[in-house]
């Protein structure tokens, strides 16, 4: 690995970084806030299906990870580095095919032609044309800067920019795509979801030129030419326990993010009757988030980022655990200890990403091996567990109690959509501080001493 000589790291990289994120988030929360609400409320189709469609894509992405992290790691440098050219190539076709997912103009087909396009849209934009943004963009961190100070910074650019993404989402959305029926239950307009995605994957396309025009690759990985054995990879990802930590701390982490970005479209429309409420909270979210990225970096350097994370992850549990047991009524209480909560989730989502750089610096330094894009892509993998088990525990919790069409708005199922939305992310956050607590072995001095090691290393070569 070198270093080349060019511009300085500086905020051009860091704006350039958040617009990549901005760009992925574009697609990726529209579906997880919305896509699953669309699919029961519009198309009329089983919440456990739909969780279940969620599940299979998510193990096939199992596959289609390690596969785009091996084309990267073995890709030749372009133009503009190793990993920015796939931003490029793939801008378009991930755009257009989170668009067709929401294809309103088939609500009146024959079910199984809906069920088919539901899967066959899915698969495509998240197996196939999301992974293969995703996974080199995620990589590039390492390319971007060899100091853990400046992928810390990275990071949480990276998180305003999901943030600023859900603002344009949480907080717009659904007071553009409710209406009010007769009965003066908030209604889902497919029509208007439609809209709204196609909005959304311009943006994103917006976004993903400026995060290629912006951003600076200035350390030159190598190019893996050895031969890929995937039962190798296996035995050594088996026995790498910073990577098996941080993919179960994130399992946990997205089982709370995705369970509330679905469970919001429910419980405000159905249980609270207030989108306004919903809106606001995607608000919140946002504001929080970028108040914690404020501090996250400077906390983090003097504590380390597994004890900063341990304390927002016990924190947004016991918040949940109150709200559960508190069962109240008004949207705004609820709003305001949904926001007390997502401080846990903010602070996670902040330091993640320099969490993986940190277990990328951990195996280099324990196998002399640089393998950032397949690390990347067995943590990319490992969101997309979180993401199949959030999908498939809303689904099926939302089935278990009665919901559909027609049930939508009975008292019964709509205190279930109470309890499902607190339940699920008090358990995700306390199995998260428990799995950074015993699990996850990179605290400060660890990862302190990793740096010092490949910095010392990269003088010497």
């Amino acid at each position: 690995m070198s270093e080349e000589k060019t511009r300085p790291f500086g905020i051009r990289d860091k704006l350039g970084y958040m617009f990549g994120d901005f760009g992925n988030d574009f697609t990726f929360i529209l579906s997880s806030m919305i896509l699953m609400k669309f699919y029961s409320d519009v198309m009329g189709i089983d919440t456990a299906l739909i969780g279940t469609m969620m599940m299979i894509a998510r193990f096939l992405d199992a596959f289609t990870d390690v596969t785009m992290g091996q084309l990267v790691d073995r890709s030749k440098k372009g133009k503009k580095g190793k990993f920015l050219k796939w931003i490029l190539w793939v801008s378009v076709p991930v755009s257009l095919a989170s668009f067709l997912m929401y294809a309103n103009w088939f609500r009146n087909y024959p079910y199984g032609f809906k069920v088919f396009w539901m899967f066959f849209t899915y698969l495509i934009w998240g197996s196939v044309f999301y992974t293969a943004i995703n996974i080199p963009y995620g990589s590039m961190v390492s390319a971007i800067s060899p100091e853990p100070k400046h992928r810390a910074q990275l990071s949480n650019y990276r998180s305003i920019g999901a943030a600023l993404a859900g603002m344009v989402i949480g907080v717009v959305l659904p007071l553009l795509v409710f209406f009010e029926d007769e009965n003066g239950n908030q209604v889902l307009s497919g029509r208007r979801v439609m809209l709204a995605a196609l909005i959304c994957s311009v943006g994103a396309v917006i976004c993903y030129l400026l995060c290629y025009n912006l951003v600076t690759e200035r350390v030159v990985l190598p190019e893996k030419t050895e031969k890929f054995s995937f039962s190798l990879m296996l035995r050594d990802l088996s026995k790498n326990k910073a990577l098996i930590g941080i993919v179960a701390a994130t399992i946990c982490m997205l089982l709370v993010q995705l369970t509330l970005s679905q469970m919001v479209t429910y419980v405000f429309p159905n249980y609270f009757k207030n989108t306004a409420a919903q809106s606001a909270a995607g608000l919140i979210g946002v504001v929080i988030t970028l108040i914690c990225a404020s501090f996250t970096v400077r906390i983090s350097e003097k504590f380390g980022r597994k004890a900063l994370a341990i304390a927002g992850s016990v924190l947004g549990g016991a918040v949940f655990i109150f709200a559960f047991f508190l069962k109240t009524k008004n949207p705004w209480v609820f709003v305001a200890l949904y926001a007390l909560s997502y401080i846990g989730l903010a602070v996670f989502s902040l330091i993640c990403w320099a969490m993986i750089t940190d277990v990328i610096d951990d195996t280099e330094v324990k196998t002399g091996r640089r393998d950032d894009g397949t690390i990347y892509a067995v943590y990319s993998f490992s969101r997309k567990l979180g993401q199949a088990l959030s999908s498939g525990v809303t689904g099926f919790l939302l089935n278990s109690i009665g919901y559909s069409q027609e049930t939508a708005f009975d008292e019964a199922v709509t205190n279930g959509i109470y309890n499902i939305t607190c339940l699920v992310p008090a358990i995700g956050y306390i199995l998260l501080s428990l799995v950074l607590y015993f699990f996850y072995p990179l605290g400060k001095k660890a990862v302190d001493e990793n740096a010092r090691f490949l910095k010392e290393k990269r003088e010497k070569a």
